[in-house]
């Protein structure tokens, strides 16, 4: 320990470190940030060059959502809804309403009983039936792809005892065609078309499901 408290060991040690960074320095050089890349092994040489650039990953926009106004009488049904449920909000279950859309929309293009058959009630699981039977016996192959959500509203709730009904309208850009067995195209088109949907929900508030069932369907 020398007088001035550093240890002379150490102090050796740093300077023989210096010599050597600065024996690295000048065999191997300095980047100081605009050197030219290394180009990249030529396609003569054996090497592959692949070119491209990451696409920014984007979730699609959520569609408008609208509810009715608080003084109307659809809005107190919902409030009457929450009486029973308190575990029910109509921000979640229109949230969920338009999940459905999306996952029965996509289920009845390709004909998939399985997926449809918890998210439809009695009634109308009978009427997609037919359709999708309809369609398969004529060699028929529906094609639909929604484009866009665009909006999603709550225009009306009914309450019959413990028994909820809430009628949602669906704003969607869609392609929607039917191919004949040969391929043709027997109806629609490849255009994307702006569809307006009012869907009617319904679920026993008391019940320890939490599906909310399509009901009815209206397109136009």
């Amino acid at each position: 320990m020398g007088a001035s408290g550093f240890p002379i060991d150490l102090i050796l040690f740093g300077m023989i470190a210096l010599f050597l960074v600065l024996r690295l320095r000048s065999v191997l050089g300095r980047r100081t940030g605009f050197e030219r890349p290394a180009s990249p092994p030529s396609l003569a040489e054996g090497g592959t060059v692949i070119e491209g650039h990451a696409e920014p990953v984007t979730a699609p926009p959520a569609p408008t959502r609208g509810f009715p106004p608080p003084d109307s009488p659809a809005a107190q049904t919902l409030a009457q809804m929450r009486g029973i449920d308190r575990g029910f909000d109509p921000m979640a279950f229109l949230i969920g309403a338009e999940g459905a859309f999306r996952l029965i929309v996509t289920a009845y293009a390709k004909g998939d009983r399985a997926t449809l058959a918890p998210l439809l009630g009695p009634e109308t699981r009978q009427v997609f039936e037919a359709a999708i039977s309809a369609r398969e016996a004529a060699g028929e192959t529906l094609e639909t792809e929604i484009k866009a959500l665009l909006a999603a509203t709550i225009t009306d709730a009914a309450l019959a005892g413990t028994r909820a009904s809430i009628t949602v309208r669906f704003v969607s850009d869609q392609v929607s065609l039917t191919r004949g067995p040969n391929g043709e195209i027997v109806h629609g088109n490849e255009a994307v078309t702006e569809i307006t949907d009012l869907w009617v929900f319904e679920r026993d508030l008391t019940s320890a499901d939490p599906t909310w069932r399509l009901a009815a369907a209206q397109s136009h």
